[in-house]
């Protein structure tokens, strides 16, 4: 980051040299150019971006579930599941929410008997014996 501010107070401290020190019309098409330029860069950083968080597990920055024994984890929503023995859900299901992790990495890891998930948990009944209504 600190790098891109000094570049950038470096190029900004030249284009006002040349709009000074050589004229007017010079400095703009000088900084017509340079715009241009730090534009283009600027659409092929988010364009890489993007390619990155969306391409899900490749690369490093892919989602990472893991459930110990017994346990239950889930890289997204946990939404209207039964877990356990003798465990219903039972009546409407509430309304989803927006938002949520859709698209981004997610690390999610449940240890031993351990329930975890990297959205959100709702209308479950986790348990033995458990209901949810």
């Amino acid at each position: 980051m600190w790098v891109v501010a000094v570049l950038a107070g470096v190029l900004a401290v030249g284009l006002i040299g040349v709009a000074a020190l050589v004229d007017l019309e010079t400095g703009d098409r000088t900084a017509s150019i340079v715009g241009a330029v730090v534009s283009l860069a600027g659409l092929v950083v988010a364009v890489i971006a993007l390619a990155q968080t969306s391409s899900g597990s490749g690369g490093g920055g892919g989602r990472r579930v893991r459930a110990g024994r017994g346990g239950v984890a889930a890289g997204g929503d946990l939404t209207g599941n039964a877990i356990g023995r003798g465990s219903t859900v039972v009546g409407p299901q509430s309304a989803t929410r927006a938002g949520g992790l859709r698209g981004r990495a997610a690390d999610v890891d449940a240890g031993r008997d351990g329930v975890a998930a990297a959205g959100d948990v709702r209308d479950n009944a986790l348990g033995d014996d458990s209901e949810r209504r």
